[in-house]
């Protein structure tokens, strides 16, 4: 009973410690205040300065950029994660268990040691730091949380299924997608949403990579903006509604994912019968 007790307020104070600074910015967001903390009445003037442009400009470039490289980063890194998981999976044993240790130690890996990496990599390669180095910045740390979303579905799929595909008549390629990329999609998506998120919250791989001509992202905007001595008002509206996105998107893929596993249980009972 005591340790049950304990487990269990462990668990609330955890789960308060990870929420509740969430939570109050959501709640600040619904008020004109300036001041985080200092409630003057419930208002969404800072939801419509955010959409009207009553920010400032820097603030407008920051999200563009964010979003534009996250979107680019994501799309890209679930493309490579894929087609590297199902190679990796098709190696033998031992090759296999290299690739996968090879694999997780970027994810193992600071971000601070990977954004320095990366920095001097663009630099004894001439290559001029900005949108592109961040794009591919992100892409390369993205992939491997990729292959990790896939690979489980790769594990669970039955291997033959593929094979009797190609000997039915098709094509590698259309074995692939219309066996193996059906199969796998969860992952996929999974991979791709894992990706926009880590890529939205990147900030020491961004602050390494971006280059001195003014590029800046929300995090480096932010950050920016925290060593002023203070943060933009709108951006607590901003979060806000970057949590309710990203919560919709979870449980929409979590439906789907759960209405997928039954609609598989019910067939596999059927065809048992």
């Amino acid at each position: 009973m005591i340790k049950r007790l304990l487990s269990s307020t462990y668990l609330v104070v955890l789960l308060l410690m990870l929420y509740a600074p969430i939570i109050i910015i959501a709640i600040y967001s619904f008020t004109e205040s300036r001041v985080l903390g200092n409630w003057t009445g419930f208002s969404t003037e800072l939801y419509s300065s955010l959409f009207s442009g009553g920010v400032n400009n820097s603030l407008i470039d920051a999200i563009k950029n964010t979003f534009i490289i996250a979107i680019v980063a994501a799309v890209a890194s679930t493309l490579l994660g894929t087609i590297a998981a199902i190679g990796i999976h098709d190696m033998k044993y031992r090759k296999r268990r290299v690739v996968n240790f090879m694999n997780n130690l970027p994810i193992l890996n600071p971000d601070i040691i990977t954004g320095i990496s990366l920095f001097l990599l663009f630099v004894s390669l001439g290559v001029t730091q900005g949108y592109t180095t961040v794009i591919l910045a992100h892409i390369a740390f993205c992939t491997p949380y990729v292959v990790l979303s896939v690979m489980p579905r790769l594990v669970q799929m039955n291997p033959n299924i593929y094979e009797a595909a190609l000997d039915l008549g098709a094509t590698p390629f259309q074995a692939m997608r219309h066996v193996i990329i059906p199969e796998i999609r969860p992952g996929m998506i999974s991979g791709l949403l894992l990706s926009f998120t880590l890529s939205i919250d990147d900030f020491a791989v961004t602050i390494f990579t971006n280059g001195t001509d003014g590029l800046q992202t929300l995090s480096t905007y932010i950050y920016a903006d925290a060593r002023k001595g203070g943060l933009t008002p709108e951006l607590r509206a901003l979060s806000t509604i970057i949590l309710v996105v990203v919560l919709v998107l979870l449980i929409v893929v979590n439906f789907r994912a759960r209405r997928q596993a039954k609609q598989a249980e019910e067939q596999r009972i059927t065809l048992k019968n």
